[in-house]
């Protein structure tokens, strides 16, 4: 009786699914993140958060330094990345926001990368296919700030550490730790699967060192960074929830790939966690801080679609759950490249300011941390006498300029006939300071108001001494 002849192996067969995992979840993160890059017709948009980015960039590497010395230092490192960026090219929104297209397609490479070496590369395909997906993978991605590029750091450091490549592992963990320090909180995750590991120990014990002159400087600038936070809401927490109630059942489908879990579940559930639970006692989350967690759950679809067999045929609810999400994902996946998704729109403050303003119009900023809303559009700014101001923030290595006391305020607006004045939205707490009391005094006692215009995440108001001013 003879032997059946063993299988015959097609490389053609293994090239197709190695192209396919390294292939398709970078390519589907930059088509993601080339639709809509400039959120909004018309030239796009821009929040504040990405206006900082445009304007501090833009600073020579020497004021950069001033600047960091006292305020901002966590972004340091991004910050003199896109001044080399627009050096290269100062193509407005675009290069504002490619390099974190760029980021979330490595990103999703690297959780392919990481899922391929846990389970395969049907797992692979399927978990960085799942990342690039997720909107608030996407968001980010379409973002003139860091945290694209942080996540890419710790995707990719989680992959050097399933390698065993202690040196690599260190430097790029560091360089995310270094793009914002919250990475750090992926160390504590890491080392749920590596502890044993005397590699990982000193890995870990170099990245802390090295991350250290940074913690101390951000750390006495906490309060100026920071101080804005509040604890961490109800809706936080519900999200948590979810996230966790989702790992949970994920983990469930894998739960005898210990190891694979080891890597996934703290990745999604330490960090965040932890840093609400810290924000119970200093108000440190915000969500984007920790979104490289949004790996985990990605690892874990991977792994439990990604199975020998998949989900069962007859188990028809992993299929009638996907479907149901497909709708809220879509409608998610559009609004998130309109103006409307983020809290403000710098561009249409500026736009705003243009139609109404007139030459030798005054501008007040309330409060003087608004001033941000034209500082990235130097056109619109620069015809305007800023009342307020004493020294620009460039002069003064601050974000936003430093302004005058109130007395000084007061008697400059006596002798100005219109004044421009750029409000938070109505129901917004109004600054106690004395010099933003001074600005909001002096125009009600002194001012009538011509129009008011509601703008996104701002309100551009236009006072006048008389009727023959607002004409």
């Amino acid at each position: 009786m003879e032997c059946a002849p063993p299988a015959r192996k097609h490389p053609e067969a293994d090239i197709s699914r190695t192209a396919l995992w390294r292939g398709l979840p970078p390519l589907l993160a930059v088509v993601l993140g080339l639709w809509g890059l400039e959120r909004g017709p018309g030239g796009g948009s821009m929040w504040r958060d990405e206006s900082v980015t445009v304007q501090v960039a833009h600073r020579p590497p020497a004021a950069l330094g001033e600047l960091l010395g006292r305020v901002d230092a966590v972004h340091g490192l991004y910050y003199l990345l896109m001044h080399g960026v627009f050096a290269l090219w100062d193509g407005g929104l675009w290069a504002l926001r490619l390099p974190s297209v760029a980021a979330t397609a490595l990103a999703a490479a690297g959780v392919a990368a990481v899922a391929h070496r846990l389970a395969g590369p049907r797992a692979a395909v399927i978990a960085g296919t799942a990342y690039a997906l997720l909107p608030p993978v996407q968001m980010y991605a379409q973002e003139g700030r860091s945290y694209a590029l942080v996540a890419c750091a710790v995707v990719w450091a989680t992959y050097l550490m399933l390698a065993e490549r202690w040196v690599a592992y260190a430097v790029v963990l560091l360089l995310g730790c270094w793009l914002h320090e919250f990475a750090v909180l992926a160390l504590l995750a890491h080392g749920c699967a590596a502890w044993r590991s005397r590699g990982w120990r000193w890995s870990a014990a170099a990245v802390v060192a090295a991350l250290l002159p940074l913690a101390v400087v951000s750390a006495r600038q906490a309060q100026q960074q920071l101080g804005w936070l509040g604890r961490p809401s109800w809706q936080d927490w519900t999200a948590y929830g979810v996230l966790a109630l989702t790992v949970v059942l994920l983990a469930r489908g894998v739960r005898d790939e210990r190891r694979a879990l080891r890597v996934a579940v703290p990745l999604a559930l330490l960090p965040p966690g932890l840093l609400m639970a810290v924000s119970l006692v200093h108000p440190w989350y915000v969500d984007r801080y920790v979104l490289y967690a949004l790996a985990g759950p990605a690892l874990l679809i991977g792994l439990r679609l990604g199975r020998a067999g998949g989900v069962p045929a007859r188990a028809v609810w992993p299929w009638v759950l996907a479907g149901a999400l497909l709708v809220p994902w879509g409608w998610w996946s559009g609004w998130l490249r309109t103006p409307e998704s983020r809290k403000d729109d710098v561009l249409a403050v500026a736009a705003a300011v243009r139609e109404r303003a007139r030459p030798g119009d005054a501008v007040l900023f309330m409060p003087s941390r608004r001033r941000e809303w034209l500082l990235s559009s130097p056109g619109t700014y620069a015809p305007l006498r800023d009342l307020a101001l004493a020294r620009t923030p460039a002069a003064s290595h601050s974000l936003w300029g430093t302004e005058l006391p109130a007395g000084e305020v007061r008697a400059r607006l006596a002798g100005t006939p219109r004044v421009v004045a750029l409000l938070d939205p109505q129901g917004q707490p109004l600054d106690p300071y004395p010099a933003e009391a001074a600005k909001r005094e002096a125009l009600a006692a002194g001012f009538r108001l011509c129009s008011l215009t509601q703008v996104r995440g701002a309100r551009v108001a236009v006072y006048g001494r008389t009727a023959a001013d607002c004409g």
